[in-house]
């Protein structure tokens, strides 16, 4: 999700391109998780936009039990790259090996 949705949680974001393996967030899902996380982009970053930020934050929303469904992603601009570092690196935090540091 693009940081420009974010910041404007009253207007229906615009949906980017389709890529392989990324679907947009689930409708019933969709406005609320807009709203949260510009919340939660001003509560860490005030008034401040693009570069000026200095807190990411990524928001994950799935339905518990066994329904049909996927996880909903959403953030305040973060590379998805990054992400992909982030939660690898926090995988293997939670599988026991916190020695692990750092981009790459």
């Amino acid at each position: 999700m693009t940081a420009r949705a974010i910041h404007n949680p009253k207007k229906e974001p615009e949906m980017p391109p389709q890529r392989l393996g990324d679907a947009p967030i689930e409708p019933e899902y969709r406005q609320l998780m807009n709203r949260i996380a510009g919340a939660l982009d001003e509560a860490f970053n005030g008034d401040a936009k693009g570069d000026d930020r200095k807190t990411g934050f990524v928001l994950l929303v799935f339905p518990f039990g066994e329904k049909e469904g996927r996880c909903n992603y959403i953030s305040n601009g973060a590379d998805r790259r990054d992400i992909v570092t982030l939660f690898k690196e926090q995988i293997k935090r939670f599988e026991g090996q916190p020695d692990i540091t750092g981009r790459g």
